[in-house]
């Protein structure tokens, strides 16, 4: 079986994706049929626990996206957990070293190459039963986030199983003792992040970042980023509702 965004990045292909924050089956299904090459669900700062997660990946089985896990902490059993669960993929957040991103590496693929047990549960659904085939297709994203994480770049990008880096832009800031969410961030933070941009280029692996929206996106895309998250569902609920309680207002 082939892993749909992987096959999309190998092509050269720049992939946009949405992010689940709430607890909501069907509208993660409403938003993985919407054309968005990824769907990730966020269990690190969404309101998900392992049910929702599993209940959001039924939903998605199916749908023309592949859906992918960010899982709470770089932590074998929650990674095992998600891939086995159908995750095609998982971002792991706070990447700070070599050592932390082979912890994160070895977590997603099965011996010889990794850690992971053999236990798909409904996984084999998502990438099939052989294990060369599911160490092929998996994705591991290591997300680049603090000052430690930047120094340690070259070294995080160049360890084998690492497939691309997820830069968390807000945590990012604040690290670098910028707020978070800024629109127009400092110097400081644009050279951080296309720092670690140039680190992925010259590893050959996939740099990929959070946005704003969608104008954001493309401008990321822009950038040279190959996978950039547009929006989430908590965002297009809020800005979706605001603009249109202004209409009927007429403010």
């Amino acid at each position: 079986m082939t892993n749909r965004l992987r096959a999309l990045l190998a092509e050269g292909g720049t992939a946009f994706g949405a992010w689940i924050m709430l607890s909501n089956p069907a509208g993660a299904e409403m938003l993985g049929g919407l054309g968005f090459d990824y769907v990730c669900i966020d269990c690190q700062h969404g309101l998900l626990g392992f049910e929702e997660m599993r209940d959001i990946l039924l939903a998605l089985k199916g749908l023309p996206t592949t859906p992918i896990v960010r899982v709470p902490s770089n932590d074998a059993s929650w990674i095992g957990k998600a891939l086995d669960t159908g995750a095609e993929g998982v971002i792991v957040p706070l990447v700070n070293s070599k050592a932390d991103a082979e912890r994160a590496a070895a977590a997603s693929r099965f011996p010889p190459l990794g850690e992971r047990s053999f236990g798909l549960a409904r996984g084999h659904l998502a990438l099939g039963r052989n294990p060369d085939d599911v160490n092929r297709e998996v994705l591991c994203f290591a997300m680049i986030e603090t000052r430690e994480g930047l120094d340690a770049a070259d070294d995080i990008c160049a360890t084998p199983g690492i497939d691309g880096i997820y830069i968390g832009p807000s945590d990012l800031a604040l690290s670098l003792g910028v707020p978070p969410m800024l629109r127009e961030p400092p110097p400081v933070h644009a050279e951080a992040v296309a720092g670690v941009l140039a680190s992925c280029v010259a590893a050959g692996i996939v740099p990929a970042i959070h946005a704003h929206s969608g104008v954001d996106a493309r401008a990321r895309a822009g950038e040279g980023f190959r996978m950039v998250t547009c929006t989430s569902d908590a965002a297009i609920l809020a800005i979706g509702g605001l603009n249109e309680l202004g209409a009927a207002r007429g403010t």
